[in-house]
């Protein structure tokens, strides 16, 4: 899978030595004039500056500029860096200099905001926070300020764009560095394997609230050979995902596939039909990678099609259990994989049979899927409480930060060391298969991002005590949320003036108004 000359260590192997940043120096030093990265066609739409294309000399160049400017603002080795950022270059490139400065990444979620930020960032003790100046009518820079005087540990606020507030340290100059660093940079020594050293924390959302979680960089290996190995991904094809970083699954299922086989990573800011079918044509991707629902739409829309080269699609599940259900769709010449999120804990990645999805069974689960020799990449099992857990390569194995075992994280490990996911299944009498029937209890999804229902009711009664909200089941979005007031415009206003994520600032919409795809921001 690295893809030199070199002696290649198992990727899921909890002794390789190789890191994420390594396998990108590798194949920088390999192919520099290759492309690398691209942002889409109508970054401008969304965010500041013109659509950035880079080969992987000028990423490299761009990652050791920013990782020598983070080194110079003192930061210890393995402090945590908060990162919110639009699907764009700035993402991937920051997400690799943050590991090659020797600090850990730790992806926002792009909707979530003042509060949420809080919570999360002050779990993990953050040092920095890296955004940009706007995504949409937003100003992600005034909002990481906020975020910043609202936690003492943070330092620093970093931001990409123009006409950053005062106290925001400008990134964009890293692209073209008038001056270049006085001295070589040099990465961060590691005592043992390198590889098992903490590259990122995401955040899970509980019924009780945020809970952090580490991967290393095996682990984020582990989930990504998952799709590779399925997909069977050749080396330097051109993948597109829609995917932002802000997850697991999406570091495993963009970032790591894009460093395993060495070629261009095109990002689509979810999401534009017209211009996904664009970047999809003009491009001539290999592969892509898509919400699940969205891919079922747009193969029946026949806007996925391997004339202009596209071999497979992985379609991407946070909603598991309404995978079963999905419609039946095939492709000709394109290989539909599907891949089910069971949140921040694991993911399966299978390819459909006859337009139909692969039913699960307990025991380990390999890549590519029930092949004869393959990688065991994770092992699910029901619990007696008739819950789906997981151990094995591709799943967290530390808390975080050194106690977390003492909460809702520690409290989900058994003596066996699986992980309880708290989505319920079942085993089909006649096949045995493993079932998704429901998501964790008291959680909603609403395109992607996970809410504790609890938590958006309490939200809304702090807000005004005469409002209610309700989640109903979607199709598409897997919820939808739909919030009751007398003066829905008010509401609207004082949810925002408390820092509330724009998707429930948006169930109090005006019933006449048009809806708003999920991902967009």
């Amino acid at each position: 899978m690295i893809l030199d000359d070199e002696p290649r260590p198992n990727p899921v192997s909890a002794d390789a030595r190789t890191t994420l940043d390594e396998i990108f120096r590798r194949t920088a030093a390999r192919r520099p004039q290759g492309l690398a990265l691209a942002d889409a066609p109508n970054r401008s739409a969304f965010t500041d500056g013109a659509p950035r294309y880079l080969t992987f000399a000028q990423a490299e160049a761009a990652v050791v500029a920013l990782a020598d400017r983070l080194q110079r603002l003192g930061l210890p080795a393995d402090s945590v860096v908060g990162v919110q950022l639009a699907h764009t270059v700035e993402s991937i490139v920051t997400f690799l200099a943050v590991l090659r400065a020797g600090l850990i990444a730790a992806p926002l979620p792009l909707l979530w905001r003042r509060a949420e930020c809080v919570a999360a960032l002050s779990q993990v003790g953050a040092k920095a926070l890296i955004t940009c100046a706007r995504v949409g009518e937003t100003s992600h820079a005034t909002l990481a300020m906020e975020v910043a005087a609202a936690l003492f540990p943070v330092r620093y606020v970093c931001a990409f764009g123009d006409e950053l507030p005062e106290g925001v340290i400008p990134l964009d100059d890293i692209f073209a560095p008038a001056v270049p660093p006085a001295m070589p940079f040099t990465a961060v020594e590691r005592n043992g394997p390198p590889a098992a050293h903490l590259a990122a924390v995401t955040f899970d959302t509980t019924a009780d609230g945020v809970v952090a979680l580490a991967r290393s960089h095996v682990e984020l290996l582990a989930g990504g050979v998952a799709g590779v190995l399925e997909a069977r991904i050749a080396p330097e094809s051109m993948l597109l995902s829609g995917l932002p970083l802000s997850s697991f699954a999406g570091l495993a299922l963009c970032v790591v596939p894009w460093l395993l086989t060495g070629g261009a990573l095109l990002l689509h800011q979810p999401f534009d039909r017209a211009v996904l079918a664009a970047q999809l044509e003009d491009l001539r991707c290999d592969h892509a990678v898509l919400p699940g629902p969205l891919a079922g739409r747009l193969a029946d829309a026949q806007l996925l099609s391997a004339t202009h080269g596209l071999k497979s699609v992985l379609g991407v599940w946070r909603a598991p259990e309404r995978l079963v259900s999905s419609p039946s769709w095939t492709l000709p010449d394109v290989t539909l994989i599907d891949v089910s999120v069971f949140g921040e804990t694991a993911l399966i990645a299978a390819a459909r049979r006859e337009g139909r999805p692969v039913p699960f069974a307990a025991g380990p689960v390999t890549a590519p899927y029930r092949a004869a020799g393959a990688v065991t990449v994770c092992e699910i099992a029901r619990t007696k409480a008739g819950t789906l857990a997981f151990r094995g390569p591709m799943v967290p194995r530390r808390a975080f930060p050194p106690g977390g075992e003492r909460t809702t994280f520690g409290s989900r490990i058994d003596e066996e060391h699986f992980i309880d996911t708290g989505f319920t299944g079942r085993i089909d009498a006649t096949t045995r298969d493993l079932i998704v029937t429901g998501p964790p209890a008291g959680l909603v999804s609403v395109g992607g991002y996970r809410f504790s229902l609890r938590e958006l009711q309490d939200e809304v009664a702090r807000t005004d005590g005469d409002s209610s909200i309700a989640a109903f089941p979607d199709a598409f979005a897997g919820h939808r949320l739909a919030g009751q007031a007398a003066d829905r415009a008010s509401m609207r206003e004082a949810l925002v003036e408390r820092g509330a994520n724009p998707l429930l600032v948006r169930a109090f919409r005006d019933r006449a108004a048009s809806i708003r795809p999920a991902g967009k921001a």
